[in-house]
C-alpha cells in the first residue's frame, strides 16, 4: 500500500510506518521545522515516514478553541511540506466538500473517528484516488469497520487503511482493546495505531481536553507486539505553546528514542 505514496524511501521493509506531525498547522515555520526534525530521525532508524497535519480543527468542545490558520493556507503549508523535504502528507477532512479540496495538496485523506460513518464523506474522499485513512469510531467495534471499508472500496478506491484510536470508557477516559488491529487486518488493509489520541481524556469540566502522554511508549510498544502495520502520534516542538491537544502530544524530543524502542520490539517480534 504505500508503495502507492510519492516520496518513500530510506526505509526498511520490516519496519512499521509512521504517521506523526502537529495536531494541527498553527503556521509555515512550525511546519516546516517538525518535518525536518521527524523526517531526519524517521532515514536514521530507516522508517517510513509520512508527515501528518491538521489544516482545521472542526471537532472542538470550546467555540473559542483553535481551529487553523485559514484552510487555503494551511493546505498550502502542507504541500511545501511535501515538496520541500519529498515526504507524503496526510490530513483530515471534515465534510463531503473538502475532499476534492484537500486532494489537491494532500496524498492521504483521513476521516475523522466521529465521522467513519458518513456515507457521503467516504464516498468523496474514495472518488479523488487518495489514499484514504479510516478512524475507527471510539463508538463502533473493529468488526463494524468492514462497511466503512467497504464504502470507499465499492466507489472505484481499494487504497484504505483503518486506524485503531481507543473507545470511550465513561464519560472522561479512552481504552485501548489490542485485539482489534488483528481483526481490522483481516479485512486485507493496513492497520494503525494512533498512539496519542486513544490517551485522550475527553469531555473535561474545562471543555479542553486532557491526555496520559506518559503511556505514550506503553501504547506504542503493545501496538507494535501484536502486528499493528503503522504508528500514528501527534508531535510538537514546543508543547508549552501548542494551540491544540498539547495534553497528549509526544514531546519531539522523545522521538528517537521512541522509535528505537518500537523497531526493538517489531524485531523481536517478527
Amino acid at each position: 500500500m504505500l508503495k502507492s505514496l510519492p516520496n518513500i524511501r530510506h526505509t526498511d521493509e520490516n519496519n512499521f510506518f509512521l504517521i506523526a506531525g502537529p495536531c494541527a498547522i498553527e503556521g509555515r515555520d512550525m511546519a516546516l521545522r517538525i518535518a525536518e526534525k521527524v523526517k531526519a530521525i524517521t532515514e536514521k532508524h530507516k522508517v517510513p515516514y509520512i508527515f501528518k497535519g491538521s489544516y482545521r480543527k472542526a471537532n472542538r468542545s470550546r467555540l473559542d478553541s483553535f481551529t487553523g490558520i485559514g484552510d487555503e493556507n494551511a493546505l498550502k503549508i502542507l504541500a511545501e511540506v511535501g515538496k520541500n523535504f519529498e515526504l507524503p502528507v496526510l490530513t483530515d477532512i471534515h465534510a463531503a466538500d473538502e475532499a476534492a479540496m484537500a486532494a489537491e495538496y494532500v496524498d492521504v485523506l483521513q476521516i475523522p473517528a466521529f465521522l467513519c460513518r458518513q456515507t457521503d464523506l467516504l464516498v468523496a474522499a474514495a472518488k479523488t484516488g487518495k489514499v484514504v485513512n479510516i478512524k475507527k469510531g471510539q463508538f463502533l467495534s473493529p468488526q463494524s469497520m468492514q462497511f466503512a471499508v467497504n464504502k470507499v472500496v465499492e466507489s472505484g478506491n481499494d487504497k484504505v487503511w483503518l486506524t485503531e484510536r481507543g473507545s470511550m470508557f465513561g464519560y472522561q477516559d479512552m481504552v485501548v482493546d489490542f485485539r482489534g488491529i488483528p481483526e481490522m487486518q483481516s479485512f486485507g488493509n493496513p492497520v494503525v495505531m494512533d498512539i496519542t489520541h486513544s490517551l485522550q481524556q475527553p469531555n473535561q469540566g474545562s471543555g479542553v481536553t486532557g491526555g496520559k502522554p506518559q503511556l505514550i511508549e506503553t501504547i506504542g510498544k503493545a501496538a507494535i507486539a501484536v502486528g499493528a502495520d503503522g504508528i500514528f502520534l501527534e508531535t510538537h516542538d514546543d508543547l508549552a505553546n501548542a494551540k491544540s491537544d498539547a495534553a497528549n502530544m509526544l514531546d519531539l524530543s522523545k522521538l528517537d528514542a521512541l522509535l528505537e524502542k518500537l523497531i526493538r520490539v517489531r524485531r523481536a517480534v517478527s
